[in-house]
């Protein structure tokens, strides 16, 4: 039996996985109470996490370059953008608080480019109907980080770096008890015993071939809430972001920031047409220009013309360039052209967007002044995840929380850009504040078993004492080309089910994958331990695909090509089984507020009447 006498503790009040936007918010928030002890653990080395990727800026209704914009519109246009299927609370608990949390951030030192009266600057974005993102340029995600990690440093929150967590401990009545983790720099052991465990460890795009995601996104806090009996919810809805590069193959994947279409950058097809036009949903007609002269006049400042199509809403416009390729009118290789070099100069495409120009010139050899971008759909982010409590982010595990993308339901079927970075802040801020008041009310730790501990850490090792067995590597290829291939951005039901026999395989070949050599400095063994959580979440996503016969936001059947009425009453549950196997189902939908529902319905016209006469009042008051 194995001795765990050694393996080192170390006991908090609240214990964050995660060091994005939301874990460091969701810190800040819980050590907020001098008497909570706060912890946070991170993959990678503080400020790398993948938040720093993130360029456009993050959505909120501050009004300060159209004063015409209020949560309200805010709201409609995040549950429209979300097909309806979003978590209404949810998306109303974020409009309503995003203002605050970046005035917050900004109050702790984020450097925000400003309007010429100097207030925070604000630009447009696909599916935002004004100018909503408070932004830094084009690298809004790094400052987030710095500005939180500066501030986080302060409030006496214990870091472990470079620290993978490996599954959780639960008490016997159920309740979280711990969370066993590895050093990856020396294979190191150790438990941190604690009341409550906040999940921030975003998503699960290396599932995929082609992703602008991270190393570190394996589907962790999915994989390990699920195998502690959590629910994952509608984990079908992967966004593919429209614009990742698809040339040349030193930055293939690396996300070119809708900023650049919010800054007049234009997508054109092999002929050179400007192929959006012909792909306006019936529902977005009446707020999308319909001429090049109009989308122009847009750009220019004219208020009263409609937004260019190049900012209608992700899923739309990543359909657009894969059917623009399927035609055989996509670029050279395999994507479409965006060019922003002919509608600005030179010196405001290195004003507005200095990380883009800088990147490609030097990675790419391209100058986004003279040259368009090929650009295609890369895998970019889970609109599914961990199903919470919309208003304490807790799952149906007692002691659990999670935020940011690990969670699931604020943005529906379809995330609207600008809406991850303000997400991060406004629920990683609530879930610090209710993991406190939940570990405060349940008293001491609850008491951990060690033939948990054992049995995890047994696992773990196993991997690296097999003699014969199966190359993590190449089960993690196999993986991604499924996926890529069978689970991608247009599903079919053969193609769903070949892709589900696949992944059966490939857990099989699991079961005896090795990584022979030493715990220390071994890439090998971090790749099989992550491999567990991307089949759990590759399995969820496949087998709620299939499920799910209609084509919604990010979720494209072409078995199914159409959005089927019966379906928005639906959300997917994916769920672990007494007998161990995957369940999933179907679940009836909360009817949501009344006022919420109004809200999300109105036309926009009269809301924006309603809008102006609550601003109205306010100056009165």
């Amino acid at each position: 039996m194995l001795d765990i006498s050694d393996i080192r503790r170390i006991q908090f009040d609240v214990l964050i996985i995660g060091a994005g936007g939301a874990g460091l918010s969701a810190a800040i928030s819980a050590s907020q109470d001098s008497k909570i002890r706060v912890g946070l653990v991170c993959k990678s080395l503080l400020g790398k996490a993948h938040t720093v990727m993130a360029e456009g800026g993050m959505a909120a209704a501050l009004g300060n370059v159209d004063n015409r914009d209020d949560w309200k519109i805010h709201f409609r246009d995040t549950m429209r953008g979300g097909k309806m299927l979003n978590n209404w609370k949810m998306a109303e608990i974020h409009a309503k608080n995003s203002p605050k949390r970046v005035r917050e951030l900004e109050h702790w030192g984020a450097v925000f480019d400003r309007t010429k009266k100097g207030l925070i600057n604000q630009r447009n974005f696909g599916g935002h109907r004004y100018p909503r993102l408070a932004h830094v340029g084009d690298r809004t995600g790094l400052e987030m980080i710095r500005t939180l990690q500066d501030h986080g440093i302060h409030q006496g929150i214990d870091i472990q770096m470079e620290c993978t967590a490996l599954d959780i401990l639960k008490d016997k009545s159920g309740k979280v008890a711990g969370i066993v983790c590895m050093y990856r720099e020396t294979g190191e052991f150790i438990v941190f015993e604690t009341k409550s465990l906040i999940f921030a460890t975003g998503g699960a795009g290396k599932a995929w071939e082609v992703t602008s995601n991270s190393w570190e996104y394996t589907g962790d806090g999915y994989g390990m809430a699920y195998e502690a009996g959590a629910e994952l919810l509608d984990m079908e809805f992967n966004q593919f972001h429209p614009t990742g590069m698809v040339w040349p193959p030193s930055v293939k994947g690396i996300l070119v920031t809708e900023g650049v279409r919010g800054e007049g950058g234009i997508l054109k097809n092999s002929e050179g047409k400007r192929f959006m036009f012909d792909y306006i949903p019936k529902k977005f007609a009446n707020e999308t220009a319909d001429t090049e002269e109009e989308a122009a006049r847009w750009l220019n400042g004219d208020k009263n013309a409609r937004r260019p199509p190049e900012l209608l809403t992700r899923d739309v416009v990543a359909r657009a360039i894969n059917a623009e390729v399927k035609a055989g009118r996509g670029s050279k290789h395999g994507g479409a052209y965006l060019d922003i070099a002919k509608e600005r100069s030179a010196e405001d495409i290195k004003k507005k967007l200095p990380s883009m120009h800088h990147q490609f010139k030097i990675l790419a050899e391209l100058d986004i002044t003279k040259e368009p971008m090929e650009v295609g759909p890369t895998c970019h982010y889970f609109m599914g995840g961990i199903k919470v409590d919309a208003e304490t982010t807790m799952t149906n595990v007692n002691g659990l929380f999670a935020c940011g993308e690990a969670a699931g339901g604020m943005h529906g079927a379809n995330r609207l850009g600008g809406n991850s970075l303000s997400d991060l802040l406004v629920f990683g801020n609530l879930s610090g504040i209710k993991a406190t008041e939940y570990s405060k009310n349940i008293g001491s730790i609850p008491k951990v078993d060690d033939n948990d501990i054992r049995k995890i850490i047994q696992g773990a090792t196993s991997i690296l004492l097999r003699e014969n067995g199966n190359n993590p590597y190449l089960i993690h290829e196999e993986l991604q080309k499924n996926m890529q291939y069978n689970v991608g951005i247009i599903r079919t039901k053969k193609e769903i089910e070949n892709g589900i026999k696949e992944i059966d395989v490939l857990k099989s070949k699991f079961k005896d994958v090795k990584a022979p050599g030493s715990s220390q400095f071994n890439p090998g063994w971090h790749e099989a331990l992550a491999l567990r959580n991307l089949l759990i979440s590759a399995e969820s996503v496949a087998k709620s695909a299939l499920i799910r016969e209609e084509s919604r936001g990010a979720h494209t059947r072409e078995d199914f090509p159409s959005e089927r009425e019966e379906w928005i009453k639906y959300n997917i549950i994916n769920k672990k089984g007494k007998d161990g196997k995957m369940e999933t189902a179907k679940i009836l939908r909360t009817n949501p507020d009344k006022e919420l529902k109004r809200i999300a319905h109105s036309k926009l016209n009269e809301l924006e009447k309603e809008v102006k006469i609550d601003h109205d009042k306010l100056k009165v008051s």
